[in-house]
């Protein structure tokens, strides 16, 4: 069993500074193999902005796998957006835009979909589809992460527009060689789901995680949230952690999902569809 922390969307510049030691205490405990951590740590990409990140993640003895958000790209100072958006990003929090963490259990690899050309949007590309098959394909008994700071899927009230581009592509190609989960952020929205409810490619079903900001004021009408993943070959369970009311992160939800012939499904959905089968 592997533990994943997976936050988003921290925004120094903009956070909510009683969250912050809370918010560390309740990873300590949690004692993950991993932090992932999908983008937008800053919200203007200044400089004390990324030293206050880079303090946050020290103060956090466990390994990380860190991807850029489109905030991490300098908004309105366009000569530094446009000659190399990520320059403070790499001197600040990591050199390695694709990161790739691999153990006995879990392959993870990032992925950098925040694009200086676009403001918001993020996009990925075949390029990247090809890394992450070269990396991941071969490998067999291991559960396959992606991680990005935008989505592949959302609630279904959001159009495909707040995708990510090109998600149909790449999850299509995804399929094929069995990427089992994907983490992301962006939308402060947090939520689970199998690909299953807006991408149906050869009867395959892999997982879609979102993770809420974790301590940003911008919180879109949502709490202040973040996931705790358990991962094994069979189960992956989601603890949705959110901020309360309490002063403290309490779990909203915790949903378990079961590995099928066809991919990843919630828990009771799979047991019912096994019992009407076994009613036939």
């Amino acid at each position: 069993m592997r533990t994943i922390v997976h936050l988003s969307d921290l925004h120094f510049g903009t956070v909510e500074r009683e969250i912050l030691e809370p918010l560390k205490q309740t990873i300590l405990a949690a004692h993950p193999d991993l932090i992932a951590l999908s983008g937008d740590l800053t919200q203007r990409a200044r400089r004390q902005q990324f030293i206050e990140a880079r303090a946050f993640l020290d103060a956090l003895p466990f390994p990380k796998l860190v991807v850029p958000g489109n905030h991490d790209v300098p908004l309105y100072n366009f000569y530094a957006r446009f000659a190399d958006g990520l320059k403070r990003y790499r001197k600040y929090i990591s050199a390695d835009t694709e990161p790739y963490h691999q153990d006995d259990e879990i392959a993870v690899l990032g992925i950098n979909t925040a694009r200086s050309l676009t403001f918001k949007g993020g996009r990925i590309n075949e390029r990247q589809v090809a890394l992450a098959r070269e990396r991941l394909a071969p490998l067999t008994g291991l559960v396959k992460i992606i991680v990005t700071h935008h989505p592949f899927d959302l609630p279904e009230h959001y159009s495909e527009r707040a995708l990510v581009r090109r998600a149909r592509m790449a999850i299509s190609a995804f399929a094929g060689f069995g990427i089992d989960l994907f983490l992301a952020g962006h939308h402060h929205v947090g939520f689970a789901q199998p690909s299953t409810w807006r991408f149906k490619i050869n009867g395959h079903s892999a997982l879609l995680i979102q993770a809420g900001t974790a301590t940003s004021t911008r919180r879109r009408e949502e709490l202040n949230s973040f996931n705790i993943v358990g991962i094994d070959r069979a189960t992956i369970s989601v603890k949705r952690m959110v901020w309360s009311s309490q002063r403290c992160f309490v779990t909203q939800a915790d949903e378990v999902f079961r590995r099928s012939a066809k991919g990843w499904t919630l828990r009771g959905q799979q047991d019912q569809a096994s019992q009407i089968s076994t009613d036939k």
